[in-house]
């Protein structure tokens, strides 16, 4: 599993999950990875960051943390279920479906990773 964070110009990092995100880990991911991210593309503090509903997500810990660092970047907030206004849905495809493609196939996690970041690479900014 994979946490990744774009806007419509910058792709950001890739990261390698372990494990299904818990709420601490999500939280871990947001503060060593999201916000640098969002400091260094949108240092004028009007990035809009959107995630899903996922469980981690909505925590209380998340949206706590999300909430103290509401000066730096807003939370964009979307809809239960609606994945169609998540640019994150259409990457992730398009990644899948190019991954699938790809010859010789990954063989362990590490080769996925490393496919995806060179896919990602090649996506237009």
């Amino acid at each position: 599993m994979v946490w990744d964070v774009c806007s419509w110009r910058y792709m950001g990092p890739l990261i390698r999950l372990e494990t299904t995100p818990t709420s601490d880990r999500y939280l871990s991911i947001l503060s060593d990875h999201l916000h640098s991210f969002m400091s260094i593309m949108h240092s004028d503090g009007l990035g809009q960051f959107q995630q899903d509903n996922a469980t981690p997500h909505a925590s209380r810990v998340a949206t706590k943390w999300l909430q103290e660092h509401s000066s730096d970047f807003r939370l964009f907030h979307s809809p239960p279920k609606s994945p169609e206004m998540n640019i994150i849905e259409d990457i992730r495809d398009a990644l899948l479906h190019a991954v699938e493609k790809r010859s010789p196939p990954h063989r362990t996690p590490m080769d996925l990773l490393t496919a995806l970041q060179d896919l990602r690479s090649e996506f237009p900014t």
